[in-house]
């Protein structure tokens, strides 16, 4: 394996301590794999427990975190035909899905693989798409987890549907945007009349409670439930029509709640969302192209400043995705990106 340079990136100490710079060499892509520099990565709410040492699945120290991101094709290798240098490319969440059903578990960035939390990073060719033309590495480096998500989440949702959706998080911000897309009707819980003004500018109705949701609604047609067991789940149920639906994405909540006469009560469905494929993210960002539709985006930190990321991410403060932006000499950035605020 050659080596052709060395690439700054951080890594998990282990214990839970505070990411870790480091060099690493990098080895020029073999047969099928593409080089790419990293522009942006985006950090989503599993990215956490990976780092804090209290994932589900073992994390070994060392390990380059973070699934989401976006940069340029610096060199290919042997047969690559998808891509050739200078194109922009986004990475998907779960290598090896290109379509149909998910195979297993056991491919994930920041567990088993090294993720984008680097300034190159070497991917195979099928593992990548094209970044849509209007949007930024930063704005696209927070497509493939929870803009993904949320896309598979709202599957089936058109015209006059009502969804609830739960608290700020980017899933659900992505979710909101393509609701409204679909002509749906969005209802979204917070606590936070900061939060409030924002969700309200993205066309969202904020309501306190899931009940609240349901007198509004006569009952929601699509929960996207972030909270899974114990109340969250409950309350889901009960804000549901009759024949309604549940998108079961996060299980923040352990523990049970799934109260089975109430479910059939309401003759509803419940199904998890696992991301989404290759080609499932393909087809979301033809939409998101055609719709000029725009990612958004809290703050924007600089990659020296990871760990500061990850600590203002972990706050919760702001609306919207938390950036880790690779700047690079001569970078074009679409007209109109500021690296910050919403925009749909």
């Amino acid at each position: 394996m050659e080596t052709i340079a060395h690439t700054r990136v951080f890594q998990v100490s282990g214990g839970g301590g505070p990411l870790v710079e480091a060099r690493r060499p990098v080895a020029a892509p073999g047969p099928g794999d593409v080089l790419v520099r990293v522009r942006a990565v985006s950090l989503n709410a599993r990215d956490l427990p990976i780092v804090e040492g209290r994932y589900a699945r073992p994390v070994p120290r060392g390990r380059v975190p973070l699934s989401d991101g976006a940069g340029v094709v610096e060199a290919v290798g042997a047969g690559v035909t998808r891509w050739q240098v200078g194109d922009r490319v986004v990475g998907v969440f779960h290598p090896g899905w290109l379509y149909g059903a998910l195979p297993g578990w056991d491919t994930l960035y920041g567990v088993q693989l090294d993720g984008w939390l680097a300034e190159q990073v070497v991917v195979g060719e099928h593992d990548l798409v094209a970044v849509p033309e209007h949007l930024s590495f930063e704005e696209a480096a927070t497509l493939p987890c929870a803009a993904l998500t949320a896309w598979s989440a709202l599957a089936g949702t058109g015209p006059g549907d009502t969804v609830l959706l739960q608290g700020s998080g980017g899933v659900s911000l992505f979710a909101c945007q393509f609701a409204r897309l679909a002509g749906a009707r969005v209802l979204i819980t917070t606590s936070s009349p900061h939060k409030a003004d924002q969700l309200l500018a993205l066309g969202a109705e904020v309501v306190d409670t899931p009940a609240q949701a349901r007198d509004l609604t006569g009952g929601v047609d699509l929960v996207v439930e972030m909270g899974g067991g114990g109340r969250s789940i409950a309350q889901s149920i009960a804000a549901l029509a009759m024949g309604g639906r549940i998108a079961l994405v996060g299980n923040l909540a352990a523990g049970g709640g799934m109260d089975l006469t109430a479910f059939l009560a309401r003759a509803a469905t419940l199904r998890t969302t696992t991301v989404g494929n290759r080609a499932d993210f393909e087809r979301m960002n033809r939409a998101i192209s055609a719709h000029r539709l725009r990612p958004v985006i809290d703050r924007v930190f600089p990659f020296d400043q990871a760990n500061d990321a990850v600590a203002h991410f972990r706050a919760r403060t702001g609306v919207g995705k938390v950036v880790v932006s690779v700047p690079h000499r001569g970078e074009q950035r679409p007209a109109g990106f500021s690296g910050a605020a919403a925009r749909t």
